[in-house]
């Protein structure tokens, strides 16, 4: 039997402990819970020692944020699949078995994704993976069941399996080899769009990453960022950059150029919805970017070093921010699915 690991990162989240852990322990029948623990400064680790005996506690050495946090941690944990878990999340009956099927039934699948929904909207998608994400043509992404900020109701619309682009680090079952192979979250990233990067890594080296409707959780969102906050913008906007340039496989000069005007504009709608910092944040993460771009170009001629091949599957050939914000499609339906590779 393959053994698998639950593993939740932690970081001052005893109040998000104290209320989902319980279910997930009961849930997780076929699974090792660990807990890795980046650095709380709160009473999350005493707590988890005096009312919580059956879960492995890892107590990490620093907190480098989501990524490094589960890098480090997932060198003590010895399975064949993790479940990355956010703490803010509810799980239901059978919501790990599906995802392992799905996962067993095809080698080449790396990773999968449940059906994530709102913990305080159960009726709606969650905002981070929704049902199975894609990238647009300038690498913006966006979810079955969520475009930016517009998620839809479930009316088991997006109730197949299917082959998708990204699967959320909310909640992300993959093969503990695939992980390592391909060095695990990178680390520069700090948090956000991590997953997404490591996705594409996947993709490029000829794995599948699938979404499974067969399972579900629902998710709070914002647990420890919350989706207002400017830092959430700047690692978004910062992100996604440091993203494209490790992994486009084309000319980078016009692509950047493209995405500088793009967020531009972005930048300049916060500014007319009187959101300032937001702004500032758009403005702070193209500096940090540029600050860091002699990195992250050794890190694409690494990339190219890796053999990759060509990603058919996953991308939108048009612009999701166009179609949104000229023509109104702010739903997955409104897509015409012959856009899609």
């Amino acid at each position: 039997m393959k053994k698998i690991a639950v593993v939740i990162l932690n970081y001052n989240g005893r109040a998000y402990l104290e209320k989902f852990l319980p279910t997930v322990i009961s849930l997780s029948p076929e699974a090792t819970i660990y807990v890795a623990d980046n650095c709380s400064t709160d009473d999350s680790v005493t707590y988890l020692k005096e009312n919580f005996k059956s879960v492995e506690l890892i107590i990490n050495k620093e907190n480098g944020g989501f990524a490094k946090g589960y890098n480090d941690a997932l060198q003590h944990v010895s399975a064949d699949y993790y479940v990355l878990l956010n703490s803010d999340i509810e799980v239901t009956p059978n919501w790990i078995q599906p995802c392992i099927d799905l996962l067993e039934s095809d080698e080449s699948i790396a990773a999968v994704q449940p059906k994530v929904l709102a913990y305080n909207s159960k009726d709606k998608f969650e905002h981070a993976g929704a049902a199975g994400g894609f990238l647009d043509k300038d690498f913006y992404p966006f979810c079955q069941g969520r475009i930016f900020d517009q998620t839809e109701v479930d009316q088991n619309q997006y109730d197949k399996n299917r082959e998708v682009f990204w699967a959320t680090g909310a909640c992300l079952f993959i093969r503990a080899e695939k992980y390592h192979e391909v060095e695990g979250l990178d680390e520069h990233f700090f948090a956000h769009m991590e997953e997404i990067d490591m996705c594409w890594r996947l993709k490029a080296r000829g794995n599948k990453i699938f979404y499974c409707a067969q399972a579900s959780i629902y998710h709070v969102g914002g647990g420890t960022l919350s989706y207002q906050n400017p830092k959430k913008t700047y690692l978004n906007f910062r992100n996604s950059l440091f993203m494209l340039t490790k992994n486009y496989e084309g000319i980078l000069f016009f692509k950047i150029l493209k995405r500088l005007m793009l967020d531009g504009l972005a930048a300049i709608l916060f500014v007319f919805k009187f959101q300032f910092r937001h702004f500032a944040a758009v403005f702070n993460a193209h500096m940090s970017y540029y600050g860091k771009l002699g990195t992250f170009l050794k890190k694409r001629k690494h990339e190219k070093a890796a053999g990759r091949t060509k990603i058919t599957t996953g991308m939108y050939k048009k612009s999701i921010v166009f179609g949104s914000f000229l023509f109104g499609k702010n739903s997955f339906q409104d897509l015409d699915e012959s856009d899609f590779l």
